[in-house]
């Protein structure tokens, strides 16, 4: 977050800018089914601008008909605010698309499994997303999924995503479930230290004790990797 209230991204190759997604911006002249497409695919109506990273389409390309329709319902509830924080610039070729259009994703099958965590660590808290170093062209998922290392600079400082792999030394192996579902939605470590933002514990401590029970299950299994670098 910058002086001026914007939240930004700086990264070599692009300074991406958060829009404004209150019904006071340009989306309150897209349709509910343009705006769904625009989450899910990166694409704007009309195809006339490509949203580019580090906005997790790969991931949200995999939310639900039912949970994307729940989003553009929540954001067309948010009272309208009239501000422009500008425009992102890419120094980098966008692709034309992410992949074939979206049609119809069901929605998972909800329970502790591996499956739902996935689901849930993935495309709804993009806890991956964060958690993934960054490439060239946004988070690596194919080569460093949960390995950590991406920075997040703001007025606390800078802090660095942790390793949520199952590496023996920098993974989470040393943590109990019940340490992990401490981090994940208070933000406080074992020994009682806080830890940075911009993680956001507020929301994550809003889900079900069933639905963190199934990120933890799912990221147990995640193959072990180093820290980057």
């Amino acid at each position: 977050m910058n002086q001026a209230g914007r939240l930004v991204e700086k990264t070599p190759g692009f300074t991406a800018i958060a829009p404004n997604i209150t019904p006071g911006g340009r989306v309150a002249d897209w349709t509910d089914e343009e705006f769904a497409r625009a989450i899910r695919e990166g694409v704007t109506p009309g195809g006339s601008r490509v949203i580019g990273p580090p906005m997790p389409i790969a991931l949200y390309s995999r939310l639900s008909d039912d949970d994307v329709m729940s989003i553009v319902m929540y954001l067309r509830s948010l009272p309208a605010v009239e501000n422009d924080p500008g425009e992102s610039v890419y120094d980098i070729p966008l692709p034309p698309a992410y992949g074939p259009p979206v049609t119809s994703v069901a929605h998972p099958e909800e329970g502790v499994t591996v499956e739902y965590g996935e689901y849930l660590a993935g495309p709804v808290a993009h806890c991956i997303e964060c958690h993934s170093p960054m490439g060239p062209m946004g988070p690596d998922w194919v080569n460093q999924l949960g390995a950590g290392g991406f920075e997040f600079h703001g007025p606390w400082g800078t802090s660095i995503s942790s390793n949520l792999t199952s590496h023996q030394e920098d993974g989470i192996v040393e943590w109990t479930d019940a340490e992990l579902k401490q981090m994940i939605t208070s933000g406080v470590r074992p020994g009682g230290t806080p830890m940075l933002p911009p993680m956001g514990y507020g929301y994550y401590s809003r889900m079900t004790p069933e639905d963190i029970d199934a990120i933890i299950l799912y990221l147990r299994q995640l193959p072990p990797l180093p820290d980057p670098g």
